[in-house]
């Protein structure tokens, strides 16, 4: 299906379980500028799934979800403005896990799929890692103050609709396959509205470099259903750069915390 025709009821569905779960968990009012911040996150949340989705369409998923992963960096580059100051482990991370992109770089264009394609998708996983980081790093402010962050939820994803629905006035993708889809449309809007629920709230508990990159541990599963869904078997090289992309990950939210 069209990306877009898949966000286009992706979106929508997590807004309105948002607002329908509201009294269950209950939301601390916002502030203007708060509900502009979660609003633009939402919105660069589109953005990056809309990358992410083509990538993994063209390329291999197993390879493009590491890559995303990368969006945790925007946060920690966000401390460092405010001051913080990652430690040496942090910026080790940082060169391990551009390695690691290179080398899933070489190797997915050295591959199976079409050299233009492969560079194609990698491209696109990482605008789709500058979509996720910026979300990630929005809704931790958005979210700040506040320990019921049910209004931020509504916002970033009211951010995220209004996106879809703008670059669908103008690409005006087929709508075909909707109707014989929607369940699979459907639960692809639940599991995404859990978890960016989830991530709002652990903003609102913890430091917000080991809250995004535990948001960004996604690829593990995302490798593994790859595999026993897809078939999706990895060369040797391609194991190497993912197990590096993922380490890297985890020791530039380790060395800021």
């Amino acid at each position: 299906m069209p990306v877009l025709a898949v966000l286009m009821v992706t979106q929508p569905v997590g807004l309105l379980i948002a607002i329908a779960v509201l009294p269950l968990f209950g939301a601390d009012a916002l502030t203007t500028g708060e509900v502009i911040l979660a609003f633009a996150g939402g919105a660069a949340a589109m953005a990056g799934l809309g990358a992410f989705y083509t990538a993994m369409a063209m390329g291999t998923m197993s390879v493009v979800a590491p890559i995303a992963a990368l969006g945790v960096i925007i946060p920690v580059g966000v401390g460092l403005a405010r001051g913080e100051e990652p430690g040496a482990v942090a910026f080790a991370g940082l060169a391990v896990a551009i390695a690691g992109v290179v080398v899933l770089s070489l190797e997915e264009r050295s591959g199976d799929v079409d050299p233009v394609v492969a560079r194609r998708s990698i491209v696109l996983a990482l605008a789709s890692a500058l979509g996720f980081g910026g979300f990630f790093t929005l809704l931790d402010v958005a979210s700040a103050d506040i320990d019921q962050p049910g209004w931020v939820i509504v916002a970033a994803r009211a951010g995220g609709v209004m996106a879809t629905l703008a670059a669908a006035a103008v690409v005006r993708p087929s709508l075909a396959a909707i109707p014989e889809r929607w369940r699979a449309l459907v639960a692809i809007g639940v599991f995404d509205i859990t978890a960016n629920s989830l991530f709002a709230l652990a903003s609102t508990m913890g430091l917000l470099p080991v809250v995004a990159v535990g948001g960004s541990m996604y690829p593990a599963f995302t490798i593994v259903l790859a595999h026993f869904v897809l078939g999706e078997r990895l060369r040797a090289p391609q194991k190497a750069g993912v197990g590096l992309a993922l380490a890297g990950v985890v020791m530039i939210a380790g060395g800021s915390a």
